[in-house]
């Protein structure tokens, strides 16, 4: 149930910060659309102004050059005529200004135009105006302009009127564009930081529950680790307890099976002493059964230092009979080494392990020179790579690399020359050892089943009980140490052995 909780926990809090980030993402989206609107309108507003500010522009010029025309028609002034030169210049740059300002609207485009073509009309009443004065005929050009320029006049402020109630509408539509577009980028931004918000609530909330579920979650684990360091304590102190009285019954049993053993061994050699005496005693009786009829009281030996001849039936009983003492002696030959083994399995478990610094090659050319004369009999060569020191007991690591050169020497391929290699190399605070042979392989069905007690694997053409790799396994392990086999049938063998390079005495002492 605690499980399923923090799972849905863990959901929760995934898809609030797939939600936040999604929200996060959206109002940025959003604001940016309507920010970039907003700016876009707030520009046409500003664009209709500026073309309200160059309609009076322009109509300022012609209202100036009309005024400097009246001015130089009645006093003849210069300064008036350069002053509606000056008007006059302007008014053509003004107008293609503003029908660039007005390409947005087609309506506008064509007041331009017709706005052009009446400011145009009257500045061709000035000019004529004015060369009338330049004709020395004042009244003529005031009488040119009286009549014609209501008119124009008039064109000149019905054009300019409905341009800047064009312009005026525009700038309405437009406000209300960019007020619409700024109220909705304020509510989207609002709204999504208050989303936000909520979210970033929720996920603390989530957050703080995660937290008191996970100090409860420790807290309850501390509980557990003490209750169970308490268990394992007394497991183990159950264990090393069953152990010993395991150590101490094998170690019984061995000893009281070795005595009726020794007395079976006593009373098999006395009974082949007595077979040659038996069987003598049966051949005098059958000679003397075959050589006399009724009296059976004459029997006596014509040659007293001759071995009687057994009769064929009685030689087949000869031959079995030396046939079931051998089985019998061979049986007692096994049972005694068995029992040898299982004292030593014993000893050794109750022996105490002593750390001490060892010279790794030193110790492994010393069991080397110990298998030399096995080593040279089975045409085999032995070579040893560098070898990293440790710290363990030395005892123990003799036996494991004993077992282990033994049956790689005990298992190689007939006929092949042997080749056998160890190595080691220093790994994270172990020490990694390789026993590799080029013998008859295991297959990998067996890898376990040989490093269980009496259990071999193979062709049994090799003496053993099956309790070589059985040792090993248990020093190792003791040491705080495994092995693994990589092997393939004919294709040899190689063993790893794993300890600690600075191996402490402790309780891995104590086990077996």
């Amino acid at each position: 149930m605690t499980r399923d909780a923090a799972r849905r926990r863990t959901l929760w809090q995934i898809a609030l910060l797939s939600a936040g980030f999604l929200v996060l993402a959206a109002i940025s989206v959003i604001s940016i659309v309507l920010v970039n609107r907003a700016r876009d309108d707030s520009r046409w507003v500003v664009h209709t102004v500026e073309v309200e500010n160059q309609i009076s522009t322009v109509l300022l010029d012609v209202r100036r050059a009309e005024s400097a025309a009246r001015g130089y028609l009645l006093t003849s002034q210069p300064k008036f005529l350069a002053e509606h030169e000056a008007a006059v210049e302007r008014i053509p740059p003004a107008m293609e200004r503003l029908a660039n300002l007005t390409t947005d609207s087609s309506l506008q485009i064509d007041n331009t135009k017709q706005l052009r073509a009446a400011i145009t009309m009257r500045l061709a009443e000035f000019a004529k105006a004015i060369e009338f004065v330049r004709r020395n005929d004042i009244p003529g050009g005031v009488a040119m302009l009286r009549d014609g320029s209501n008119a124009a006049v008039e064109r000149v402020g019905e054009i300019a009127a409905a341009m800047r109630k064009e312009e005026e509408r525009l700038f309405n539509a437009r406000t209300v564009a960019a007020d619409t577009s700024q109220s909705l980028a304020a509510v989207v931004t609002s709204a999504g930081s208050g989303l936000v918000l909520l979210l970033a609530g929720a996920s603390l909330f989530l957050v703080r529950r995660s937290t008191r579920a996970r100090d409860q979650a420790e807290q309850q684990l501390r509980d557990n680790n003490i209750n169970l360091e308490a268990t394992v304590e007394t497991r183990t102190a159950d264990l090393r307890e069953a152990n010993e009285e395991i150590q101490r019954f094998a170690y019984i049993v061995s000893h009281d099976l070795r005595s009726p053993l020794v007395n079976i061994m006593g009373f098999t050699s006395e009974l082949e002493e007595l077979r040659n005496d038996i069987f003598t005693r049966i051949a005098k009786y059958s000679r003397a059964a075959s050589t006399t009829s009724s009296v059976p009281e004459v029997i006596k030996d014509t040659d007293p230092g001759a071995a009687p001849e057994l009769q064929q039936e009685d030689k087949q009983l000869s031959q079995d009979f030396s046939e079931a003492l051998g089985f019998i002696k061979s049986s007692i030959g096994k049972m005694d080494r068995l029992i040898s083994a299982i004292l030593n399995l014993t000893r050794e478990g109750r022996r105490d392990f002593h750390p001490v610094p060892i010279d790794t090659r030193e110790l492994i050319e010393t069991i080397i020179s110990s298998v030399a004369h096995q080593a040279s009999e089975a045409d085999a060569q032995i070579r040893v790579e560098p070898l990293p020191n440790i710290v363990s007991d030395r005892l123990a690591m003799e036996q494991i690399f004993s077992n282990l050169v033994d049956n790689a020497l005990k298992y190689l391929k007939p006929g092949v020359p042997g080749d056998i290699l160890i190595k080691g190399r220093p790994k994270l605070g172990f020490v990694i050892f390789e026993v590799t042979d080029n013998g008859r392989g295991i297959d990998p069905k067996d890898h376990q089943r040989i490093f269980d007690l009496f259990r071999r694997a193979g062709i049994q053409d090799q003496q053993g009980q099956g309790i070589g790799l059985a040792h090993v396994r248990a020093l190792v392990r003791r040491m705080g140490g495994t092995i693994n086999v990589s092997s393939e049938l004919h294709k040899g063998s190689t063993f790893t052995v794993t300890l600690p390079a600075q191996w402490n005495f402790g309780t891995q002492g104590k086990e077996v």
